[in-house]
């Protein structure tokens, strides 16, 4: 018994990380492919029976799970982003997000026979959208700019702001099983005690970690001990005021100054992975379709209330005065899929509400993910073609965005503008930045690195780095930073002369260069230097006759290849150690010296002087 469990747990692991090795190779949110392991993994084939293998433990591991996942999500959430943000997504995460809650409540409540309370928390529950389903589905769709800024912000501070208006909900439920009378009392105390408990852990935390009491090889485990602390202590003073009292306190750590928390973060988004890829397996492996199919048509009914009414009176209510075209609403109004805090937390609230005595709470699990596995797999088939037939979506990320404004930067990037690439130029230095404004190019006037370019540097149809800077440290970071962006094998540096002359003990790591821009020997100094004498980008398109090995035989290493263009206008770039050789039909971009096209010039004026006189009948001198 013991190792059949130990197979099964071994098991759900291998199989959600599989899911999310799967999603990240079809760009599809994991979600999807979770839920579908589960399924089969439970009610298809009862190869997973959660409450037989956790037994009396599957609650207190479920409400862990979404506490930490819960906490994670509110270190998200910082109060100087959400006043940086647009009127319409503002609108969306607070009263658009009680009109989207409120009406799925109503149609719950008459389709479904729900008492309101139940319905009211069905509504907030799949009110929530999330980041873990939201970006995957925008890196396949790839709507504009200002679609994707509102989605990506709509999902990340919803997402926590969504579960605590879940939370709240469902202990106001809880707080009236003392009668009627006691209703407030107990709901204000849970508000409370799970509002101070959670300050309290975060001041406790931000003091462990400002003061340095705390090695650093312990700051992960330990902050993950104090959440789970705050967590259990606050049910303990306070019936189900737990998930509010780690919702507040991860809110309050990520509005703090001075509080190092990017690793804790990075380490919980790690965790959270795990969390999400085990929880929606054994979530999904609980379900009860029968449960669904004896409701009937009623749940159909419900779930298109929440696709054609719902969300599109949220929408439309929400931008209401802003600069959004009716197309871009259109489409706004049909991407809303639901995530994990819709399904862990419904699952939690679930089991904890059959134990009270709501008979009608055992169909709160199936309907939410009826909901969730609806919109993931109707969105993400439809929500591409119709951003492509509304000409509301972006081309393939072929776009490039390049560190550095200096001379070489510029001279490369409107080359490549030239050739259709959409190009955003990056730098802290004013004059550099002037200079690639009165080029036509598109700049970012700030460090590509920052706080405010993660939420300011558009990146829509970007999907290459090039790291130029005059600053090794810089480039190195920028490609640490969006190697993650755009993955490692778009992501390129250009050497400077300090690199080049580095010993191995001060050289930048290679692992965090990204691969050489143009060649072992070449650098920024080099580059600026022929600039500055007239060096000019060319293009030649190759053939069957004049490939690349008669290319590179005519110039030899008197030019310096860049780029070569395939024959569907994809973008490649030459390296060092690389070993890309361009085909017939492909274009190749070098970067021509002065000498080299003065030569050329005079050859080909000779050329026409040899033909004019041959057409005018003069014999040409041997």
């Amino acid at each position: 018994m013991i190792e059949h469990s130990v197979v099964i747990l071994a098991a759900i692991g291998v199989i959600g990380i599989a899911c999310q090795w799967l999603a990240w190779w079809l760009k599809l949110p994991a979600i999807l492919f979770l839920l579908l392991a589960g399924i089969v993994a439970g009610p298809v084939t009862g190869f997973i029976d959660p409450d037989e293998l956790f037994g009396d433990l599957l609650f207190p591991i479920v409400s862990l799970g979404v506490a930490v996942i819960l906490f994670e999500g509110s270190l998200t959430l910082r109060i100087h982003e959400i006043k940086g943000l647009g009127n319409v997504v503002r609108n969306l995460v607070t009263y658009g997000a009680v009109i989207n809650a409120l009406i799925i409540a109503t149609a719950t409540h008459f389709f479904l026979d729900f008492s309101w309370e139940l319905a009211f928390l069905f509504g907030a529950l799949v009110s929530v959208t999330g980041p873990t389903v939201i970006i995957p589905m925008l890196r396949t769709v790839r709507p504009n700019s200002n679609l994707a800024n509102i989605l990506r912000w709509e999902g990340i501070i919803i997402d926590p702001l969504g579960a605590l208006l879940a939370v709240l909900v469902f202990e106001y439920i809880v707080s009236g099983q003392g009668g009627e009378s006691q209703t407030m009392t107990v709901f204000g105390k849970m508000l409370l005690i799970g509002g101070v408990t959670g300050a309290l852990g975060a001041l406790a935390l931000a003091t462990i970690l400002r003061r340095h009491l705390m090695p650093e090889y312990l700051h992960n485990v330990g902050s993950l001990a104090l959440v789970l602390g705050v967590y259990a202590l606050s049910n303990h003073l306070q019936h189900e005021s737990g998930l509010l009292a780690v919702t507040v306190m991860g809110m309050m750590l990520a509005n703090m100054k001075n509080v190092p928390i990017e690793d804790i973060l990075d380490f919980k988004e790690s965790l959270s992975v795990m969390l999400i890829s085990l929880l929606f397996i054994i979530l999904a492996a609980r379900i009860d379709f029968g449960l669904i199919a004896a409701v009937g048509w009623a749940a159909l009914g419900v779930f298109l209330v929440i696709l054609f009414i719902a969300r599109p009176v949220s929408v439309l209510a929400s931008s209401l005065g802003s600069k959004l075209t009716r197309n871009e609403k259109a489409l706004l109004c049909w991407i809303a899929p639901r995530g994990i805090v819709a399904a862990a937390v419904s699952a939690l609230f679930a089991l904890r509400l059959e134990s009270l005595g709501y008979e009608q709470a055992s169909l709160i699990v199936p309907l939410t993910f009826m909901v969730i596995i609806g919109t993931v797999v109707l969105q993400s088939a439809t929500a591409r073609p119709l951003a492509n037939w509304l000409k509301v979506s972006e081309p393939d990320p072929l776009g490039v965005l390049i560190v550095g404004a200096n001379p070489v930067s510029r001279v490369l990037g409107k080359a490549l503008t030239e050739k259709g690439f959409r190009i955003v130029l990056a730098d802290t230095n004013w004059e550099d930045i002037r200079a690639a404004r009165m080029d036509g190019l598109k700049t970012y006037y700030g460090n590509a690195v920052s706080e405010h370019a993660d939420r300011h540097l558009d990146l829509v149809g970007v999907g290459v780095m090039f790291a130029m800077s005059r600053r090794p440290a810089l480039n190195a970071l920028a490609c640490v930073r969006y190697k993650a962006e755009f993955s490692a094998k778009n992501i390129y540096s250009l050497q400077t002369s300090e690199e080049k002359a580095a010993s191995e003990k001060q050289a930048i790591a290679t692992h965090f260069a990204g691969a050489r821009l143009f060649g072992e020997d070449i650098t920024n100094a080099k580059l600026a230097s022929l600039v500055s004498k007239g060096a000019e980008i060319r293009s030649t398109q190759l053939s069957d006759t004049f490939n690349y090995g008669v290319y590179r035989e005519r110039y030899g290493n008197m030019i310096i290849p860049l780029f070569a263009l395939d024959p569907r206008g994809r973008l490649r770039v030459f390296t060092a150690g690389g070993d890309l050789k361009p085909a017939a039909g492909w274009t190749v971009m070098s970067l021509f010296p002065a000498d080299v096209l003065e030569r050329i010039r005079a050859n080909q004026a000779a050329e026409k002087d040899s033909v004019r006189e041959q057409r005018q009948g003069v014999p040409t001198s041997t």
